[in-house]
Order: C-alpha cells, then structure tokens, then sequence
C-alpha cells in the first residue's frame, strides 16, 4: 500500500514496488519482461485506487448485539485525522470533540448497521466526519483490538459478554446500561522504528505499530500525556520546540504553539514556517533546512539543542528532504510528531504535565 499523490509517484510504484511483489512462477514465465511479469500479476490480482477525506475526524464504534437489541460499548474519537491506520492513530474515549448531537447519529448508525447486518457478539464500526458528514468507512462484524481498551474504560467485560451473546445469550441478561464517564482514556500507540534504523517515521494507511498503552485520567490533557510516558516518550517541560509544517497545518498550530511559548519554550522553524508563525505574533526563531547548509536542523537536534518535534509534509520531494530530520528525532529520542493533531494534543499533555503532578491510580478506584 502506497499513497500516491502525483502521476510520477503512480509510475515509481508500478515500475519499482509491483515487480518485487511478482511470484517466483510469473518471474520464470517472463525472465526479461518487466511489463509481462506486471500483467500477469495485475490479471489476477488488480489495483485498488482508494481515496481518504482530507482532514475528516476518524471514529471507532464498538458494539455488542444480539441480533434483537443493541449496546454501544463506546465511541472512540481518533487524534490524528483520517488516511493514518486506526491501528496507528491514538484515540480518546469519551470523544473530546464532538457534540452530543454528532454523537448520538453515530450510535443510531452504529445501531442499525449491527441489526441490518444480524450481528450477534461483537461488531466494530469506523466512520469518518467532514464539514458536519458522516460517511461509513467499514465494518467488521467482529471483536476489534480496540475491545481491551474499551472494556477496560467502562468497567465491563465486554468480550466475555459477547462470546456468551454468540453461545445463545440475551443482552438483556447483563443489564448493560450506557455509561456517563467521569474519567478519560487515551490510547496510544507504540512503534518499533527504534530497532530498524533507517525506515521512516511518518505515519499512512499501512499499520505500523507494535503495540499500544492507555493513560487514564479525569481530564483529557492528562490523559493524554499519561499515554505519551507509557508509549516511552519522554515530556519536556521546557527548551525549544521545531515546527516545520505543510501549508494546510500552519492555522492549525497556533494555539498549540502559543501555549508552548506561555509555557516557556523557544520555537525555532525553517522560513516558510517561520515567517507564518512571526506574521502571527508568536516570536520564532528561523533554522536551516539540510539541503539548505549547515548549521541545520539536523545538527542542531543532534547537539541536544532541541526538545520538541512537530513535523508534517506534503509531497514526495518535501517527505524526501525531511526524512533526516526524522531519523534524527528518533535516534536522539526526541519526541515528534508527525500529524498536526498529534502535535496539538502533545501541546495540551505538556500544559498539563507542567501545571499538576499526575496520579497514580487503580484502574479498579475509576469505578467506585
């Protein structure tokens, strides 16, 4: 899976990603003919061109039923926006955005979908919101890695109660009722670039990570950066903070770049970034970009002089020439960010890390 923005790009996948892909059998057919070895794959096995909402809230929807009644187990807002892997996305549950009106038409779909559908035990369900839309981007009549998570922020053993559904059960059995929380839980997920030095850190529509942690809190903020300490990434409390978006994400990262400079941090970009935020009333400093000469970016992460990345491109060339300044973050252990939702949600962890010490609690003390 690759994303393809330009018809250059579709030709490099066609002529260098397929032919790795060709079986050992077609290779022989064909020994010397690249485009009868491509024919003969795409014959049986063709391309599928999908296209992502630009800057669409992505949803999660976990549901138990029985094929007569229907619980929604709960509705989980991903931080980072639609076209990253829901398996790569971080996710609050409650949502922390939407409104009560957004979220009871999601619990309607979500309801008439797993009936429709005859659903009995567990079905997962992900949408996708733009300018007010929703729009069904799949669903799976089965338990979802998100099911851990979930059981675990509303107290109930929501896979057993579904394995007891499909044994012949009634939901109406388990006086399941819809739950008011008092506490929020974020998801994060966990990557393995650390030990494969080399690959890129920038987050698409191919499941990367390896795992992931839950922070738990009453206060989204602290959850969140609850979440970022059980992922490993270390929180700074203070030093410089490297900003260097695509256009799209420049309004995007006021507010969260305020709160940073409020709390104390330097913000260094490269130009285009750079005179953005100084045209806004937030003082920023300019850096070089590599290709630009030294003293860089990259240097200057590598002699500790940067505590903070937030980083978006847009286009192979851009994602080509930020590639070191990735590699950099990641082997010096510098937190980035890779999505602009991301980078705001790390902006309020950090606000809310320096001003409250964070508890440690049961996950059984939530409940009582």
């Amino acid at each position: 899976m690759q994303i393809i923005r330009d018809e250059e790009a579709l030709n490099n996948y066609l002529l260098g990603t397929l032919p790795e892909l060709v079986p050992h059998d077609v290779r022989a057919k064909y020994p010397n003919d690249k485009t009868g070895q491509i024919n003969t794959l795409l014959g049986t096995n063709p391309l599928l061109f999908d296209r992502y909402l630009d800057g669409a809230i992505e949803v999660d929807v976990d549901a138990l039923c029985d094929g007569e009644d229907v619980f929604i187990c709960g509705i989980m807002e991903h931080i980072e926006e639609a076209g990253i892997h829901s398996g790569d996305s971080a996710c609050s549950l409650p949502a922390y955005t939407l409104d009560d009106k957004t979220l009871a038409e999601l619990e309607e779909q979500a309801r008439k979908l797993a009936l429709a559908l005859n659903v009995v035990g567990l079905m997962n369900v992900q949408f996708a919101i733009k300018d007010g839309e929703i729009y069904v981007l799949e669903v799976n009549p089965r338990a979802s890695r998100t099911v851990p998570f979930v059981a675990k922020t509303i107290g109930e053993p929501i896979a057993k109660i579904a394995a007891r559904v499909m044994a012949g059960e009634k939901l109406s059995a388990f006086d399941l009722k819809p739950k008011k929380l008092d506490h929020v839980a974020v998801k994060e997920a966990v990557f393995p670039f650390a030990r494969f030095p080399g690959v890129d850190t920038v987050l698409g529509p191919e499941m990367r990570s390896t795992g992931e942690v839950m922070g738990l809190d009453t206060d989204f903020s602290f959850a969140f950066a609850k979440s970022q300490l059980g992922g490993g990434t270390v929180i700074p409390e203070g030093g410089t903070v490297f900003i260097s978006l695509k256009d799209a994400d420049k309004p995007k990262i006021l507010e969260a770049a305020k709160k940073l400079v409020a709390s104390g941090f330097s913000i260094i970009s490269t130009e285009g970034t750079q005179r953005y935020l100084e045209n806004q009333g937030i003082p920023c400093a300019k850096v070089n970009k590599v290709l630009e000469g030294r003293p860089h970016i990259v240097d200057a992460i590598k002699n500790g002089e940067v505590q903070l990345v937030f980083n978006t491109t847009e286009g192979a060339q851009a994602l080509s020439d930020s590639r070191s300044l990735r590699q950099a973050a990641l082997m010096n252990k510098v937190p980035y960010y890779t999505t602009v939702a991301g980078a705001v949600a790390a902006a309020q962890g950090i606000e809310a890390f320096r001003a409250k010490t964070l508890e440690v609690r049961s996950l059984q003390s939530y409940f009582c």
